[in-house]
């Protein structure tokens, strides 16, 4: 064969087996490669862009408290030093207002607030445990002078804990409690009724025993005997309730609400939402649409920081404990701390060394005839308190 020259031509390729007839190959493999490079840049590109617009819902979820931080700015002398080590202690405030969507039904809205739960959060460093402490909202403490929403200062007065939210919000509960214990409050978070039936509802539900039957209208809350899994309204009633369960003392229903926290926690843990996203989104849009927190961690970034924190922590090393009290010696409806064991706790906590807990047997009555958590731990190298782990759910 010669060109049109009556030279010799180069000799024609052999054909492949995939390629057409008198279609060259090499042509359509790079118009196929790329539309294949194409498809999957508008893949990737449509996947960054609905991620970037999931994060930027969330994080805009997120309210920011920046007048309580402006206001310990003030104190800043008065405070305990912030610790050196890589613990964390984060202030968690149930508030109990009735402002804002779905809160109206639980009472009237006079424009203050209480905290119905309050738990100091310790994370030890290195993620090895995490101690969660409750503080009872009847509890007698020193309540520092604190500014009001209206501008006005509070007088310093001995009070029951819970007024300390109300009278000057965040700010105030934080100084009280570092008052109290001695220990640097670095964060905090204040999350609504909303906000907790929502956490629940996001993770279908957690599964609570009763062992008798609940009709509680204070608290909504009406209930069959029996192992049952509980969604958002009636999981609030059953943290809540106070007269209908137990003995009717606030002591028995922080026991009941840590018992439901470390259910919900083992349950997050355990389904693997904290790895899913279809499981993890709806659980942080619940939690950070009804949650105020201090500018450390008003991000979503931040949130995930400390999610990461707790899921790096095996359920039996996430403890609950109640702060050793009993009733007030002036007034049975009221608490106070029992001595030396309180202070030896806070030390724990402060200086980041393990609290062991251990399931509490029957309960000594007080003097209004109601438990006593008058725990005594003995002098050794790691105190024993009263109380339980999230490795425990409800029903055991």
């Amino acid at each position: 064969m010669t060109d049109r020259a009556g030279t010799p031509a180069e000799p024609d390729p052999p054909a492949t087996e995939d390629a057409a007839p008198g279609a060259p190959e090499a042509p359509r493999r790079r118009h196929w490669l790329r539309w294949t490079a194409l498809g999957v840049s508008f893949v990737v590109l449509a996947a960054a862009g609905v991620g970037w617009w999931f994060y930027r819902k969330l994080d805009g979820n997120i309210t920011t408290d920046t007048t309580a931080e402006s206001e310990l700015r003030k104190y800043e002398k008065e405070r305990p030093p912030a610790g050196t080590s890589a613990a964390r202690n984060i202030l968690l405030i149930g508030s109990d207002t009735r402002s804002g969507d779905g809160n109206r039904k639980y009472g009237k809205d006079v424009g203050t607030q209480r905290s119905d739960t309050t738990i100091l959060l310790h994370l030890a460093a290195g993620k090895t445990s995490a101690t969660a402490v409750s503080l009872p909202r009847d509890l007698m403490v020193t309540i520092p002078s604190c500014r009001k929403p209206d501008g006005t200062r509070t007088r310093e007065q001995f009070a029951q804990f819970n007024w300390a939210f109300e009278f000057g919000g965040a700010a105030c509960s934080i100084r009280t409690v570092e008052k109290l214990t001695g220990i640097r409050v670095d964060h905090h978070m204040v999350i609504d009724f909303r906000g907790f039936k929502k956490m629940v509802d996001a993770v279908d539900g957690v599964e609570v025993c009763l062992k008798e039957p609940v009709n509680d209208p204070d608290a909504k809350l009406k209930l069959p005997a029996g192992r049952q899994t509980l969604h958002g309204e009636q999981a609030l009633g059953f943290v809540r309730a106070r007269k209908s369960i137990g003995d009717g003392s606030d002591t028995e229903r922080m026991d009941r609400q840590q018992q439901f926290l470390g259910a919900l926690v083992n349950k997050v843990q355990s389904d693997g939402v904290l790895l899913n996203p279809t499981k993890l989104y709806p659980v942080l849009d619940a939690a950070t649409k009804s949650l105020t927190t201090d500018p450390g961690l008003d991000s979503l970034r931040d949130l995930y920081d400390l999610a990461r924190s707790m899921r790096a922590i095996p359920t039996e090393k996430v403890q609950f404990l109640t702060v050793p009290r009993r009733s007030y010696r002036y007034d049975a409806n009221r608490d106070e701390l029992v001595q030396p064991a309180a202070s030896q706790l806070f030390k724990q906590l402060r200086e980041d060394k393990p609290v062991a807990v251990t399931p509490g047997g029957e309960k000594k009555p007080g003097p209004d005839g109601k438990p006593d958590d008058a725990d005594t731990p003995t002098p050794a190298a790691t105190p024993t308190f009263t109380g339980r782990s999230a490795a425990e759910g409800v029903c055991s």
